[in-house]
């Protein structure tokens, strides 16, 4: 009874603070925006002057690294509007040789000093866009959601200016309304916030005043007021594309022997967007533009038990993504593979928020033989999110997944929910259960999320538990592991220096533990470490960690130490590095040998030089070694001379090099150049892997006027240490070095928008 009522208490008391933090949000400061006949222009600021019907604030506070400090160089921003627009003109005093500012592709400036203006245009502080600009004009844009990551996929058509002054920058932006959208009323109430950034000091500052202090960002923008008689209007976008590209390439799946293969392919399809009642947004595609032009950044595959997440980068996925983010990711749409059809609704209206997906899929039909009566057919998929908003940024949800192909179906119906208690305290829940048919059989498993996390300036907590039954399977998501039942925690405590070079420190401690749904122990973690924060921007971090995993039912003990570095304090150069050493699993040995502990080596190596505002070379090493270990105990499977001689040996060496090399010519023209080399150099006695050696090339030139509108020439070619053999079984042989061509392509891609 004791303990009831106490619970009781404590909610009650969490509610009341949701009531009085609620109430608190009432007394936001207000902006009342006057309309002007004219838009203003950036050379009436750069002479001093401000057009007369301009509302202009000053009071910018930092977020980091000073908790409500004035911003340390003077910052004024003034906005208005018009029909068709919204206006923000910032002034930013600075000595012009400090500033950090490059001529670079659109997205590509969060090296830069930044301004830019945060727009809640339903005024629920549930999600918000981004729009940011640095001192050159050049843009970045994005969607901000509560429990959700900031979403840079988000592209929208708006106009921007910027100019290096004798004391520092001014930077003009014009955001037409028909790229937003907001309810369809006379007058407007919005959410708003203006930002500056300052990379060399570290500094992040708003206005108005948001803290550290209040777990959420949107809760604390300003209100937006006085706009009148304004609309999306009609928004109908056509977006046609068209690709060629030729190939010449050795075909290792062909019938017979391996041979080359040339190919030259002509591909065309249509983008379509329409704006329903100013606030859903109808996303049609035909033959959709899936190709990608920005490769994958290079990640370490060997010995992983786990797949490897590779991020989403095709324009169609990409867009309006954080609709269908839940706590798990049930739907990581890089599962959709070679789609011809497809349309997506995404939208809000009042506090329901929906979103909407349909697409064919034709991947699984080409994998299979020709003989085999699925070849041809089409994966069916289909995706469905309802969400609806109460309280003070609180929210409850349902998400539906289906895939299915010929007589196999996976679905997942998943229910969530996102809590906000007073001023820090954030609980997100999400229960699923998955539906699954496969040649007749039928399976359903459940799985359970709960996230609990507290968020101050000086501490943080986390808390986390997982429980996915074996037959719980998600075929659309990206979920590593079931048949877990997990969890793990997360603190974090930081001391501030204002004024300082050493901004800030602190230590953090993470906790894991992991169980199957037999009660058996699988893995568990323990860590500590510190970090540092130095203005410039310069980090450091220290970490140890001791652990254990079950793995064939076999127990390994594991420990790790980690150094890392990163600085930014020459505006010309970037530098990181990190290296962990300590002890580890091959998962992988070959036939015969148990898996068996093993000491490893990790390094990464990051370089980034701007010589010139417009020439930026980036250089990324990455390195992993796993090698025996005097001091564990080896498996009986281990070659006895191996387990008596006592010697560390090498397992195997993973090398992966990066090298890009990007020139900017003008906002819309620029060459990029990459040059990828990886290595794989495995002990075949210790570990089942293959000597392999890559080179690849890609150069690709760009002229984008805006993300539909582009024309994309390329080139690519990669080289491996392959050999033809007619004598091998398979046709071919591994070689020392990597000296023969197995893919060459040039291709062309232009698309083109329509908007009306």
């Amino acid at each position: 009874m004791g303990r009831g009522r106490s619970a009781l208490l404590i909610l009650l008391g969490l509610m009341m603070c949701g009531v009085a933090w609620g109430a608190a949000q009432d007394e936001r400061p207000r902006l009342r925006l006057a309309r002007v006949s004219s838009p203003p222009r950036l050379d009436d600021y750069r002479q001093g002057a401000r057009p007369a019907g301009s509302v202009c604030v000053s009071d910018f506070r930092q977020r980091e690294p000073g908790d409500g400090t004035p911003v340390s160089l003077e910052t004024t921003a003034c906005l208005s509007y018009d029909r068709h627009h919204l206006y923000v003109v910032f002034i930013c005093k600075d000595d012009p040789a400090k500033v950090r500012a490059r001529l670079s592709r659109r997205e590509a400036i969060f090296e830069d000093d930044l301004v830019g203006v945060i727009l809640d245009t339903f005024h629920d502080r549930r999600r918000a866009y981004l729009f940011l600009v640095n001192p050159l004009g050049i843009q970045a844009d994005g969607i901000t959601g509560e429990g959700q990551e900031d979403d840079y996929s988000f592209d929208t058509l708006w106009y921007s200016e910027g100019r290096l002054t004798e004391d520092g920058f001014i930077v003009w932006m014009a955001i037409p309304f028909r790229s937003l959208r907001f309810p369809a009323t006379r007058t407007q109430t919005w959410g708003i916030a203006l930002a500056r950034g300052i990379p060399r000091l570290n500094e992040q500052a708003f206005w108005p005043y948001i803290t550290r202090r209040v777990a959420g960002f949107l809760q604390q923008l300003a209100t937006l007021e006085g706009l009148e008689d304004i609309s999306p209007g009609r928004n109908w976008q056509f977006i046609p594309y068209g690709t060629f590209a030729a190939a010449r390439f050795l075909d290792l799946s062909s019938a017979g022997a391996p041979a080359w293969r040339r190919e030259v392919e002509g591909r065309g399809g249509m983008d379509a967007k329409f704006v329903l009642r100013d606030a859903f947004t109808l996303d049609l595609t035909v033959n959709p533009d899936f190709s990608q032009v920005e490769s994958d950044d290079p990640q370490v595959t060997i010995n992983q038990r786990f797949e490897v997440f590779f991020p989403e980068k095709r324009p169609f996925f990409l867009e309006n993504a954080g609709f269908f983010q839940t706590l798990e990711n049930l739907f990581f749409s890089r599962r959709i593979v070679d789609p011809q059809f497809g349309a997506r609704m995404t939208g809000k209206v009042g506090r329901w928020a929906v979103g909407a997906l349909a697409m064919d899929d034709r991947a699984p039909g080409r994998l299979v033989p020709p003989s085999d009566p699925a070849h041809g057919r089409r994966a069916a998929i289909g995706v469905l999110r309802v969400q609806r908003e109460f309280a003070e940024q609180s929210s409850l949800g349902v998400l539906f997944t289906r895939r299915s192909f010929r007589a196999q179906s996976n679905s997942v119906l998943a229910l969530d929910t996102l809590l906000r208690f007073g001023r820090h305290w954030t609980l997100t829940g999400q229960i699923m259960r998955s539906f699954t048919q496969r040649d007749g059989a039928r399976s359903s498993g459940p799985a359970y999320s709960l996230d609990l996390s507290y968020s101050g300036r000086r501490f943080f907590y986390s808390g986390e538990y997982v429980d996915r039954s074996p037959r719980f399977q998600s075929q659309l998501g990206f979920i590593r592991r079931v048949d877990v039942r997990q969890t793990e925690h997360f603190v974090r405590y930081r001391w501030f220096r204002e004024g300082r070079r050493l901004q800030s420190f602190g230590p953090n401690v993470f906790a894991l533990a992991n169980w199957d749904r037999r009660g058996r122990l699988q893995d568990w973690v323990i860590n500590g470490g510190f970090q540092w924060q130095f203005a410039g921007p310069t980090a450091a971090s220290f970490r140890r960690s001791e652990s254990f995993e079950l793995f064939r039912d076999i127990g390994f003990r594991k420990h790790e130490t980690l150094f890392n570095v990163e600085t930014a304090w020459l505006r010309w150069l970037s530098i990181g590095g990190e290296f962990r050493f300590g002890t580890g699993i091959n998962f992988y040995p070959p036939p015969g040998m148990s898996p068996f502990s093993a000491t490893t080596r990790n390094a990464e190596l990051s370089l980034t030089l701007r010589p010139t505002s417009q020439l930026r070379v980036s250089q990324v090493y990455l390195y992993s070694r796993l090698g025996t270990s005097r001091a564990s105990a080896h498996p009986s499977g281990e070659p006895t001379a191996l387990r008596s001689s006592g010697e560390q040996v090498s397992i195997f060496n993973n090398h992966l090099l990066r090298t890009k090399v990007t020139y900017q010519f003008t906002r819309e023209l620029s060459l990029r150049a990459i040059l990828d080399y990886a290595a794989v150099l495995p002990n075949p006695a210790l570990v089942r892997a293959e000597r392999e050696k890559r080179i690849a090339v890609d150069i690709l030139l760009t002229y984008l006027v805006n993300p539909w509108t582009a024309l994309y020439v390329g080139y690519t070619d990669r080289w491996e240490n392959l050999g033809l053999d007619p004598t091998s079984p398979e046709g071919i042989r591994r070689i020392g070095a990597p000296t023969q061509s197995v893919g060459r392509q040039v291709f062309v891609k232009f698309s083109y928008l329509f908007r009306f």
